[in-house]
């Protein structure tokens, strides 16, 4: 399971949809033991498949050891890594998954005239090096005077590298998949007041603008694809012009509003891993 600290605002949203992904195993024939992340982190755990939600950096280090030796791990612990903000926005960047520009800056940097010459009138500071954890994690910032406030109170926080996306006009749409099965949803969490932080409010209510719904599921599967997650979410920006832009993406979420309708889908994709694991 998920450390608390690694849950915020969402405890009992991801504990449900990792104790129902249980439950879908077992009435299907897979004997489950849950353990905490400190247990895993203690070495409590010797079974060789393991579902996890960890985000602890040293439960991901294990999970990327006990894959490396032949261990099937869901999220695997590299695709966890990849989804830290960093490392998530030079991937997808490198890869020509749409994704808003960015600088990737030391917080220490003195940004302000950077911003101006990439015409970064708006924008988001986002910590660089994990999760959001808290909410001054990701911060919305009005100008790049502003945006040089923030990255210094980024700094003296002891946090030392931060991305910088530009702000994306447009309806903001959250959405939840699992790889490899059907399974796709997706929706406008202002409209239906869904918030980890209270940032959907900056684009605020949706204007339903038009878009192509098969193109949005195909570039957040590629994203999760590339990234290496089977289970995932995230948000992504609808502009006016109908242009689609993943602006976060994460391993396993809480697929709060559809966690009744993921956690089969999910246990299926977990069987199909299993089995394929099995074959090789």
């Amino acid at each position: 399971m998920r450390a608390g600290a690694y849950s915020p605002n969402h405890i009992g949203n991801d504990a449900a949809i990792f104790n129902l992904t249980c439950e879908q195993l077992r009435k299907r024939g897979c004997e489950v033991k849950v353990y905490s992340e400190e247990d895993f982190i203690a070495g409590a755990v010797d079974e060789h498949i393991i579902l996890n939600m960890c985000r602890e950096q040293r439960s991901i280090t294990l999970l990327q050891q006990r894959e490396d030796a032949g261990d099937l791990v869901i999220n695997s612990g590299y695709g966890i890594e990849n989804c830290t903000r960093e490392r998530m926005t030079r991937i997808l960047m490198g890869c020509n998954i749409p994704y808003p520009e960015s600088l990737i800056v030391n917080t220490d940097e003195v940004v302000k005239d950077a911003l101006v010459k990439a015409r970064f009138s708006q924008c988001w500071i986002k910590r660089g090096d994990f999760h959001a954890m808290h909410k001054e994690d990701v911060s919305y910032c009005r100008h790049p005077e502003e945006a040089q406030e923030v990255l210094q109170e980024y700094f003296l926080r002891g946090i030392k590298r931060a991305v910088i996306n530009r702000h994306l006009v447009g309806d903001l749409i959250k959405f939840y998949g699992v790889r490899d099965t059907p399974f796709f949803h997706w929706f406008y969490p202002f409209d239906e007041g869904h918030s980890k932080y209270g940032h959907e409010a900056v684009n605020g209510k949706s204007q339903g603008l038009p878009f192509d719904k098969e193109l949005m599921k195909h570039i957040c599967q590629q994203a999760a694809d590339t990234l290496d997650v089977r289970i995932y979410g995230g948000d992504c920006i609808v502009s006016p012009e109908g242009d689609i832009r993943i602006i976060d993406f994460n391993d396993w979420p809480s697929f709060a509003p559809c966690r009744n309708e993921a956690a089969p889908h999910i246990a299926k994709a977990v069987l199909t891993a299993i089995k394929e694991s099995s074959a090789q």
